[in-house]
C-alpha cells in the first residue's frame, strides 16, 4: 500500500513540474536577430501591434537588405498574401512548439521544405501586404502563440523603441564580400580606415574578400556610393563603397 501512495504522489509531483516548466519552453532555441552580424536595426513595439509581442524593425534605406533565419530550422511557409496583412512572408519552425515569422518581405530566397541554419538569407525586407513602408515584422511562436521576443539570451523592450546590435553568426569567421571597381583596377588595401594610412597591399576587382570586421573613417565615393565604412579584410582596410555584400550597410562586428 505504502508503494501506491508514494508512486501517486510521485506521478502528481511529476504533474506539477510538466505544468509549470513544460519541456517546450525549456527547449527554446538561442534566437538571435534576423539580421547579418554587427547591424544595427530599430526595434519598436507597441500595445497596439497586432499581436501585441510582435516587432518592427527598420534602418535607413532598408528596402532590399537581407533578412536572416533567427535560429536553424525547417521552412514551413513562403506566401504571398498580396497587398493585405503578412504581404510576402516566411515561418520556420524551429522544433519544440518554436516558430519564427518574418513578414512584408520584398522578395523569398527559400522554398518551403528547406533545412536553413542560422543566420542564412531567407529573403529581403520589403513593404508589401499592409505596410505603410519598408520594414521587417518579426515574430517568435511557441506552439502557434505569439511569445515576447528574446535575442541572443535577453527578452527585448516592451513598449517602446529601442536599437539593437545583431550577434548572428558572428563566430562564424567573416563575412564574405565581392571587390567591384567597375573598372578591372585593383583596390588599394590600406593600414587604416582612409587614403592617408600606408598601402599594405591590393585586392583585384572581382575578387573575394573575408571581412573580419568593420570601422568608421575617411568619408569616400566608390562604386557603391559614398561611405565612411571601411572593411578590415586580415590584411588591412578597404572601403566599403568597393565592397558588395547584399547590403548596403555595416554587415560585420566594429573594428576595436
Amino acid at each position: 500500500m505504502n508503494h501506491i501512495v508514494r508512486f501517486s504522489l510521485l506521478t502528481l509531483l511529476l504533474s506539477v513540474v510538466v505544468t509549470f516548466f513544460p519541456q517546450s519552453a525549456l527547449a527554446a532555441p538561442a534566437f538571435q536577430m534576423p539580421f547579418p552580424c554587427g547591424q544595427v536595426w530599430e526595434g519598436q513595439t507597441r500595445t497596439n501591434h497586432n499581436p501585441q509581442n510582435s516587432v518592427d524593425l527598420n534602418r535607413a534605406d532598408d528596402l532590399g537588405d537581407p533578412v536572416v533565419a533567427s535560429a536553424a530550422g525547417k521552412v514551413t511557409t513562403v506566401r504571398d498574401l498580396g497587398s493585405t496583412s503578412y504581404g510576402k512572408y516566411v515561418v520556420i519552425d524551429h522544433g519544440s512548439g518554436w516558430t519564427t515569422l518574418y513578414a512584408h518581405l520584398n522578395a523569398f530566397s527559400v522554398s518551403v521544405g528547406q533545412s536553413v541554419s542560422q543566420g542564412q538569407k531567407i529573403g529581403t525586407v520589403g513593404s508589401s501586404g499592409g505596410s505603410t513602408g519598408p520594414h521587417l515584422h518579426y515574430e517568435q511562436r511557441l506552439n502557434g502563440s505569439p511569445q515576447k521576443i528574446v535575442w541572443n539570451g535577453s527578452q527585448i523592450y516592451y513598449f517602446g523603441t529601442k536599437n539593437y546590435t545583431s550577434k548572428n553568426s558572428c563566430s562564424t569567421g567573416g563575412v564574405t564580400g565581392t571587390v567591384n571597381t567597375n573598372s578591372g583596377v585593383s583596390v588599394n588595401v590600406r593600414s587604416g580606415p582612409g587614403t592617408n594610412y600606408a598601402i599594405v597591399g591590393s585586392v583585384a576587382d572581382g575578387q573575394k574578400v573575408t571581412i573580419k570586421c568593420q570601422k568608421r573613417g575617411e568619408t569616400v565615393t566608390g562604386t557603391y556610393g559614398t561611405s565612411n565604412l571601411w572593411d578590415y579584410i586580415g590584411t588591412g582596410y578597404i572601403s566599403d563603397t568597393y565592397v558588395y555584400t547584399g547590403s548596403d550597410g555595416q554587415v560585420a562586428p566594429t573594428c576595436s
